[in-house]
Parts: structure tokens; C-alpha cells; sequence
């Protein structure tokens, strides 16, 4: 569903011009959803969250009933989600870990960190050796591993399967598991593999290269005749914003990951998830300021921009929205009006890459009308660039009934 649900559409209404754009989420929504997420999966599936994809303290804790951990992937986050929800367990990934990172990950006692590279795998022996020198820290090795067929050209976002800065090569699993099979490093304990491949893939798609990660992985281990512990198939489920109300199939793709699992009775899978968990419980509300006609086309312009919604900029989409009609102009001036049925809404920035979403739908579409753009409650303000031209920051709003 991209239409703002009746709590988010109520709340929208009732702000004042002042208090916009604003993101609204609704943290009912969220619950129910991760919910119905954590149902379809089996018990031996571990679902921890991404927190890049939205890191808003309310949502991480929301979450939390839900995942048995959460993946980060800097310092900031290691540090913002240890306050957010302590206790927690963490994995720590992403490639370029600096030496303080790594130094506060082992303080903070990380559940597993997701080894990179060969070199950071010298740094993490090194450091744990002067910090925790008694300590087993677990790791998992991140591997580019090889899409199966046509996947690669599929995803809508490729971190394995071809060059990229993201995991170890496999040319280079003999080097490293000889390091950690070898006693050179006897405070890291290898648990497992990651592979984080690919992002904008369906439930099948997804299944399948669950799937032959596993098979490499235990190839792996039987070659270097050590044990594997745990498979980590990173996230990747595709949220469709051109068709907005399908969703991901969590249904067909936990029988697929609960199957895969029940098949390795020995092996811990775990998933990690972001955008296809928070995306849908959050929506970016605003007031059209303008609107404009220009060479046959109608356009409104919307207070904020992508300074504050940069996803539709990114991903190259427009973003799903909803318009709704508010009827009194409380100005002395004329109230500006669309003439055509369809519309494009761009906001304040001074550049013509400011578009949110083209033709839409909105016949008699009015200044002063409220636009709510649903499906951001992901990768949405946390990636944008919220200081050019130095407009005002949204309001954030935390919808649940729960505790008001």
C-alpha cells in the first residue's frame, strides 16, 4: 500500500504549513510488517536488520521484538545503534574499517565482524590480540562470489559477481582460511561466510542464490576441512516503487530460506534485510507552494526537494505519492490551480535533477495541497543531501498508538 494509512493521512492533514515537509512514519505499520516478515521464517533463520537503510532510533527499536540483531557498517552506526537498542547483538560489515572502528567494535563486543579483506584481517588479529588478548572474536569471511545465471543483469543493484571494492575475491579463500586454520591468529574464531550479492531481486531469485552461496561455502569448508558454523546471505529483497502496491513475496521466499535450512540441520542462515523490512511504514509530507505552467507541461512545486528525499533522484523513479486536498487558502493572493490532468512534482532546489515524481495524476491539484510520498521509509532522508541551499529539515513524526 503507498497511500498513507488513515493514522498518517489524519496526522498530515493537522500539521501546520510551518511544520512542513515532515516524515511520518507509522510504527504500527512497521510492527505488523516485521511481524508477518519474522512468521514466514523458519526458527533457524536469523533476521537481522540493516540499520543503514533507516537508522531513526524509533525504528531501530520498534524492530527490535522482531530480529535477533541488527548489521552495521561504520563507526557511527556502531556507536547510534548501541544507544539506540543496547544490548543488542551487532554484526559488523562494510569495506574500509578504519583501526579505531575496529578498536571500538571490539570494546563494544560485536557479535561478528564481516572480514572484508586480507589486510583487515591482520588489522582485526593485531588489535584483538592487544585488547582482548583471552577474547574469541568471531568472524565471518565476505566473499564476491558469482551470481547464478542472469541474475547479475537483473538486480538493480550488483555487489558481487563483478568487480567491485565489496568482499574478498575467491581466488583469495586459500590465503585467508589457511591464516585462520592455521594458529596464526588463534583469537579469531572463522564461524562462516557472507555474501551480500545483489539488491532488486524477488523471492525465487533470492532462494536461489541463498542457495549457492551455501553449496560454495560448504565446498569451502570441506576443501580446508574446517567447520562452517553460519552462512550470512545478506539482504537484497526488491521493493517495486513503480508498481508500489506489490510487495515482496516474504511467504515464498521463507518456504524457499526455511527449506534451504531444514537441509543443513548444522548450519545457522541468517538474512539482513533493510529496505523491504522499514520502506513501506514511512511517507514524506509537504505542501505544494506553486503551480507553474512551462513549454506544454505542467509542474508544482512542492516545499523541500530531494535535499530531503533524494531516493527518486538516485534510483532514477518517481516516487509514489498521494495527493491530498486541503480546502481552504488562507492568503489574500489567488490560489494557483492545475489545468491539466498530469503533473510534475519538483521541489525548491535550484537545479532541474529537483523531481520527485512526473505525471502525475492530480487534475485541479491546487497550491496549498498536501503531497504525502509513500515508500520512504528507507534510504530516503538518511542518504540525502540535506545542506544545499541550506533550506529548513523536516519534522520527524512517530506515529504509535501503542504508546501515545
Amino acid at each position: 500500500m503507498t497511500a498513507p494509512t488513515d493514522a498518517v493521512r489524519a496526522h498530515a492533514l493537522t500539521l501546520p504549513s510551518a511544520e512542513l515537509p515532515a516524515y511520518v512514519y507509522d510504527l504500527a505499520a512497521l510492527r505488523e510488517h516485521a511481524a508477518f516478515v519474522r512468521a514466514a521464517l523458519s526458527e533457524r533463520v536469523e533476521l537481522y536488520y540493516a540499520a543503514k537503510a533507516n537508522p531513526e532510533p524509533e525504528i531501530l527499536a520498534t524492530l527490535s521484538p522482531y530480529v535477533h540483531g541488527y548489521e552495521v557498517a561504520s563507526g557511527g552506526e556502531l556507536a547510534h545503534v548501541g544507544n539506540a537498542v543496547p544490548g543488542r547483538p551487532l554484526a559488523f560489515g562494510g569495506p574500509g574499517k578504519t583501526p579505531a572502528e575496529i578498536a571500538a567494535a571490539l570494546d563494544q563486543g560485536v557479535a561478528r565482524f564481516h572480514v572484508e579483506s586480507a589486510h583487515e584481517l591482520r588489522v582485526l588479529a593485531e588489535l584483538s590480540a592487544r585488547r582482548a588478548p583471552d577474547a574469541r572474536v568471531g568472524i565471518l569471511l565476505r566473499f564476491n562470489l558469482p551470481l547464478p545465471g542472469g541474475l547479475l543483469a537483473g538486480s538493480t543493484l550488483a555487489m558481487g559477481g563483478r568487480p567491485t571494492p565489496f568482499g574478498l575475491d575467491p581466488s583469495e579463500a586459500q590465503e585467508v582460511v589457511g591464516l585462520l586454520g592455521g594458529g596464526v591468529y588463534p583469537q579469531l574464531e572463522l564461524r562462516g561466510v557472507h555474501a551480500h550479492l545483489a539488491s532488486g531481486l524477488e523471492a525465487a531469485e533470492l532462494v536461489a542464490v541463498a542457495e549457492s552461496v551455501v553449496t560454495w561455502a560448504e565446498a569451502l569448508a570441506a576443501r580446508h576441512r574446517i567447520p562452517l558454523a553460519e552462512v550470512n546471505v545478506g539482504g537484497g529483497m526488491n521493493v517495486d516503487y513503480t508498481t508500489a502496491e506489490r510487495r515482496f513475496d516474504w511467504a515464498a521466499y521463507g518456504t524457499g530460506i526455511s527449506r534451504l535450512a531444514a537441509a543443513h540441520p548444522d548450519l545457522t542462515l541468517r538474512i539482513e534485510p533493510g529496505r523491504a523490512l522499514t520502506a513501506y511504514c514511512g511517507w514524506y509530507v509537504t505542501e505544494v507552494l506553486d503551480v507553474k505552467y512551462s513549454h506544454g507541461q505542467e509542474f508544482a512545486v512542492v516545499r523541500g526537494g530531494t535535499h530531503h528525499l533524494r531516493t527518486p533522484a538516485t534510483k532514477g523513479h518517481d516516487q509514489p505519492c498521494t495527493v491530498l486536498p486541503v480546502a481552504t487558502w488562507p492568503h489574500p493572493w489567488p490560489r494557483p490551480a492545475a489545468r491539466q490532468n498530469e503533473i510534475t512534482l519538483t521541489g525548491q532546489l535550484c537545479t532541474p535533477k529537483d523531481l520527485l515524481a512526473r505525471n502525475v495524476l492530480a487534475p485541479g491539484l491546487r497550491a496549498g495541497d498536501r503531497v504525502a510520498f509513500g515508500l520512504a521509509g528507507a534510504y530516503a532522508w538518511n542518504i540525502s543531501h540535506h545542506d544545499f541551499l541550506m533550506h529548513p529539515r523536516p519534522g520527524f513524526h512517530f506515529l504509535d498508538p501503542a504508546r501515545n
